[in-house]
């Protein structure tokens, strides 16, 4: 894995892909390295204009590369439903779905509720991507060795799950909800991998998480907190560099289910892709169980395709 950089990424002729978030950061880099080495790429984000333009942005600097864009709102249960319906026609019938780059975040926002009525940093982080993935589950297991790469964030290790109050609704603090979401990545990734060992598949579930790269992510209406952000990130890494580690957990080969990835330099802030360890609560099992149903309750989606002779894992 030393030095590893996207040159190393094999072809991938053939390869169908999910990205979300990928108009801009490490999203789209993640999409136009995917798109370059071969892979059929669905750009997954809100905004027509924006999406459609980064779509023919990487056809131009791909040579040609297959991207296109399909919205969806992780914020709202009902873009994603009609997200995963359309996804058929967008990859123009071919059959099932190779790799999906959970990657599309917001951070440190004044409460907001998404239109279900969910805390909105729990609610886009790791809700929408939770009801996402659930839908998607068919089609991941129908292509051998699938991916879903979940991307987290190094401050996971701040976050704490506080299962009384999920969204925030008798004290809420901008970074708490934010680090709380991206702790329950980590859960959420690795019960995944789990369930999909329990239920016999050969989906592999990974985690990645870019350090500190130079993105529009932690935009907010706080112009103190805005500089605070812009001050601490000023040793950053190119988003590019930042897109790294996912584009590694994405396609790299040996990669195996529950494997987490991010830079290698001091602190996990910037460098090459290495595996690294999550914090120890992100390794609790009974949170994650208990995570995984409280968001069964909440999105309503199941993952049934686990399902064997009507017994779950």
């Amino acid at each position: 894995m030393a030095r590893w950089t996207a040159a190393d990424i094999p072809d991938l002729t053939g390869r169908n892909a999910v990205v979300t978030g990928a108009s801009e950061g490490v999203g789209f880099h993640t999409a136009l390295e995917l798109a370059r080495h071969g892979a059929r790429v669905v750009l997954a984000s809100r905004d027509r204009g924006r999406g459609e333009a980064t779509a023919a942005r990487i056809r131009a600097e791909t040579g040609g590369g297959a991207a296109e864009w399909l919205a969806l709102d992780l914020g709202d249960l009902a873009s994603i439903d009609r997200f995963a319906a359309g996804l058929t026609a967008a990859r123009g019938g071919l059959e099932g779905l190779d790799l999906l780059v959970n990657n599309a975040g917001v951070m440190a926002l004044p409460r907001q509720t998404t239109a279900d009525g969910f805390e909105r940093q729990f609610g886009v982080n790791h809700l929408g991507h939770f009801a996402l993935t659930g839908l998607l589950l068919p089609e991941l297991l129908a292509r051998p060795g699938a991916r879903v790469v979940t991307v987290t964030s190094g401050l996971h290790r701040s976050g704490r799950m506080d299962f009384d109050d999920l969204m925030g609704e008798r004290r809420y603090g901008k970074f708490s909800a934010y680090t709380q979401s991206k702790l329950a990545n980590v859960l959420f990734a690795l019960e995944l991998h789990r369930r999909a060992t329990a239920a016999g598949t050969d989906l592999v579930s990974a985690i990645a998480h870019p350090g500190v790269a130079r993105t529009n992510l932690a935009r907010t209406g706080d112009p103190l907190r805005g500089l605070l952000v812009t001050l601490a990130k000023l040793p950053a890494q190119p988003a590019a560099a930042g897109a790294l580690p996912q584009l590694y957990a994405a396609a790299a080969p040996g990669v195996g289910g529950g494997d987490f990835f991010g830079p290698d330099g001091f602190a996990e802030r910037r460098g090459h892709p290495t595996e690294v360890r999550p914090a120890a609560r992100a390794l609790d099992r009974d949170a994650a169980r208990r995570l995984w149903e409280a968001s069964e309750e909440l999105t309503g989606v199941r993952f049934s395709a686990f399902d064997r002779d009507g017994v779950r894992p």
